[in-house]
């Protein structure tokens, strides 16, 4: 089991004065445990030393801009495959199950395809079960690392070194179009859109990560069907 991958999550959660005291004791675990390659490590500590000294409510407004904001960055890995579907809905019921059998919590208001949850994740997991999984969302971890290099933000490194774990391909998977970050408009028109609404779904048969892996890469299948199209 990795603390890497929840080193990692608190680093792409909403940023709070107790990240900002952790940033030390996050290097520390990053650097003894070597999951992250040495160009990779070295951006991520670029990071680490920059949330360390800038201000807290800058940080929390520069990560509203860019993943409450902006649609495409979004770090609901669902959202990137499923959109609005029907499977979604299975998938969220999938994961949370799986969540549950290794005695993970979620709280009330967490979805269960949250990047930084599902990295809490995998830190309950035996290493190499772990790295398996995060190569299921490498093309979304591609997208998010491309997206996030062309904003020109720290967040690039840590997303940068999830790819590299996984192996991620060079082509990006979302289905999820580009946007222009400054039109703020037609942002918040994506996010009415998109709206994320909840019901009944399918009983849950067979819930494992075998079926969670096949819901990941249909998803990923009908994205590049759609931009072949």
């Amino acid at each position: 089991m990795a603390r890497t991958y929840r080193a990692l999550a608190a680093l792409l959660s909403y940023p709070t004065e107790a990240l900002q005291a952790a940033t030390g004791e996050i290097a520390t675990v990053l650097a003894e445990e070597g999951i992250i390659a040495g160009p990779q490590l070295a951006a991520v500590r670029v990071f680490l030393n920059e949330v360390s000294s800038t201000d807290i409510y800058e940080l929390q407004a520069r990560y509203f801009a860019l993943f409450d904001r902006s649609r495409t960055l979004s770090l609901h890995l669902f959202e990137h495959v499923h959109g609005e579907s029907r499977d979604r809905g299975q998938a969220m019921a999938d994961l949370i199950a799986l969540y549950e059998s290794h005695g993970l919590e979620m709280a009330a208001d967490e979805l269960p395809d949250f990047l930084p949850l599902f990295l809490e994740f995998l830190s309950l997991l035996p290493d190499q079960e772990a790295r398996s999984m995060l190569t299921e969302p490498a093309g979304i971890l591609r997208a998010l690392t491309d997206r996030l290099a062309a904003r020109n933000t720290g967040y690039m490194a840590v997303m940068a070194a999830l790819a590299d774990i996984a192996a991620a391909p060079a082509v990006a998977m979302s289905d999820i179009p580009e946007e222009d970050p400054d039109d703020l408009e037609a942002m918040d028109a994506a996010w009415e859109e998109a709206a994320v609404r909840f019901g009944p779904g399918e009983a849950i048969d067979a819930c494992g990560t075998d079926r969670l892996r096949t819901q990941i890469r249909a998803g990923q299948r009908d994205a590049r069907q759609a931009a072949a199209a």
